[in-house]
């Protein structure tokens, strides 16, 4: 089984392939054909998915529906970062960045950068 890293980057080879793909055969290609504001809906249909199969996997114990559904919601990210030149390590970039941060910390300091 690969690691989590080279999954990842194997996933972004294949959408930047796929950005350039005929729209008509290629479900990542039509999505950036559609533009982001499509792809954005995606993400935010996605989103809403993943919150209810989280609250039906507390209720019945199973996470099978949740991890499907994350799954989707981490693609159609991916999508989106694709469609604005940017692939998953700018945001394990960003993970790792915050490693020796403390959450409570850095979350103080967007709120002080965005006053």
């Amino acid at each position: 089984m690969s690691n989590s890293t080279d999954v990842l980057k194997e996933l972004c080879e294949v959408l930047a392939a796929r950005k350039q793909a005929s729209a008509d055969k290629s479900y990542v290609a039509s999505l950036h054909q559609a533009g982001l504001n499509k792809i954005l809906e995606k993400v935010g249909e996605e989103s809403v998915e993943t919150i209810l199969a989280a609250r039906d996997a507390e209720v019945s114990g199973n996470n099978e529906k949740l991890i499907y559904e994350t799954a989707d919601l981490w693609f159609h990210s991916l999508v989106m970062l694709s469609h604005l030149g940017e692939d998953a390590q700018a945001v394990i970039s960003e993970l790792e960045r915050r490693f020796d941060l403390s959450g409570l910390d850095e979350k103080a300091s967007r709120t002080t950068t965005n006053k």
